[in-house]
């Protein structure tokens, strides 16, 4: 299939976005030729749309990616709705017939496939669509627009290169750092996670690491310091105090685990940030 490749360095440039919701069961698309890339996200029903001889058809979650100088019609009547982008490559695009891997600055987009995650998208299209009628800011707008593509992106090339097994052992990764985060103020240990989540300690330590680049005990210690931090520098409670929340059996080690991890001392850390705001109503 064809891909659609550009840098991303610069952003793209925004021309017009929003939603659209067909008028009655026998709308049909209109027929032109595209000045700038248009982008589909399908919400419901099927859009039957043409790109000069080739035909598609969108389904909900589908995307299309359509290039400048194509001549775009409906060749059948569509009850459906779907978010529209337009934008433009200031840097110039090519094409590709295979996947040339990941470069970094660079996005290879497929003309047509299934979102891995379509509210993502559609969430990102909101925040866009929102900016629009807020600011008016050239800028911000072109911005946000990149973003939605490397999204896009993303979700194209991980879903490619991942298979089941893969697939699974990243939910995982991503089900222990949740639990992590949300347990972070206790003395959690590696032994504990491994028998919540029904697996051999080592075992979880090496997928953990795989993923995430540093050890799971590692993950877990600047996990409990973050919590420390805003504990810090957004309560009067005493660093003795901190220690006992967090977990540890006393001051001293807390201190010293703070300070390889952050290169300050807690009072220190707290001092840095003493002048802040609260409002209360």
């Amino acid at each position: 299939m064809t891909s659609y490749s550009f840098r991303v360095e610069r952003p793209v440039s925004l021309v017009m976005t929003g939603k659209f919701i067909a008028p009655s069961p026998e709308w049909k698309h209109m027929h032109r030729v595209l000045l700038e890339f248009e982008l589909f996200i399908q919400t419901r029903g099927s859009l039957y749309i043409a790109k000069d001889s080739e035909r598609y058809v969108l389904n909900e979650g589908d995307y299309l990616l359509m290039p400048p100088g194509a001549v775009q019609y409906g060749y059948r009547e569509s009850d459906c709705s779907f978010y529209w982008l337009h934008f433009a490559v200031p840097d110039g695009y090519h094409l590709e017939e295979s996947d040339s891997g990941y470069e970094p600055g660079r996005v290879s987009i497929p003309e047509k496939g299934t979102l891995r995650s379509p509210d993502k998208l559609i969430v990102l299209l909101k925040q866009l669509q929102d900016s629009v009628r807020s600011y008016r800011e050239q800028t911000l707008n072109s911005y946000l627009t990149t973003g939605i593509l490397c999204e896009l992106y993303n979700q194209q090339f991980f879903i490619q290169n991942q298979s089941g097994k893969k697939l699974k052992q990243q939910q995982l990764y991503n089900d222990i750092v949740d639990y992590i985060k949300w347990n972070r103020q206790e003395n959690l240990k590696v032994s504990q996670l491994a028998e919540h989540f029904g697996y051999n300690a080592k075992h979880l330590s090496f997928l953990f690491s795989e993923i995430a680049g540093i050890s799971l005990k590692q993950f877990m210690l600047q996990e409990k310091m973050d919590a420390a931090k805003s504990l810090l520098a957004d309560t009067n409670q005493s660093i003795k105090e901190i220690s006992q929340q967090l977990g540890y059996p006393d001051s001293h080690q807390f201190m010293h685990s703070f300070k390889k991890i952050t290169g300050l001392t807690p009072t220190d850390y707290r001092n840095a940030y003493a002048n802040r705001l609260l409002f209360y109503r």
